[in-house]
């Protein structure tokens, strides 16, 4: 047992030697989605507190991440994020898709999959009430329709 104990802990050690990657890519705020729609200023911090750490190039790396395996997983889930919605490259989609992300973004958060429940947990801003909820979905519903025109 003592020998497994040992192993385990030199493989978790060793581990920590490969540390992620924490450089965000650089941003052009001319295609960033608040500056291009400038929501109101409610609306812009509650979507920066509950979506841009996972769909931004403005990801914050939190303490624990320096610790692997859990950096490599926060990690996968925002490139992950990114890879479906990046808010701060959403001036390069067409008009379509952006309409399209609008869509998908207030299904999720009716459907209570965004924000995920293990980013809240550690985010409690990110946290939606009821009546932020409403705001949101209301506000991204509106932005669907305008996109659409």
């Amino acid at each position: 047992m003592k020998k497994i104990l040992s192993i385990l802990i030199i493989a978790f050690v060793a581990l920590q030697f490969f540390q992620i990657d924490k450089t965000n890519p650089p941003i052009d705020e001319s295609q960033d989605f608040i500056k291009i729609h400038n929501p109101s200023p409610e609306i812009a911090e509650q979507i920066k507190a509950s979506c841009y750490d996972c769909h931004s190039n403005e990801s914050q790396y939190p303490w624990y991440t320096y610790v692997q395996p859990v950096g490599w997983w926060v990690k996968n889930h925002i490139e992950e994020g990114k890879h479906h919605l990046n808010f701060s490259e959403f001036g390069t989609y067409s008009a379509k898709r952006q309409s399209h992300k609008m869509e998908e973004c207030y299904e999720l958060i009716e459907e209570n999959e965004m924000p995920l429940k293990s980013y809240t947990i550690a985010h409690q801003d990110a946290v939606l009430d009821d009546v932020t909820k409403e705001q949101l979905i209301t506000y991204f519903k509106e932005m669907e329709e305008k996109l659409k025109e």
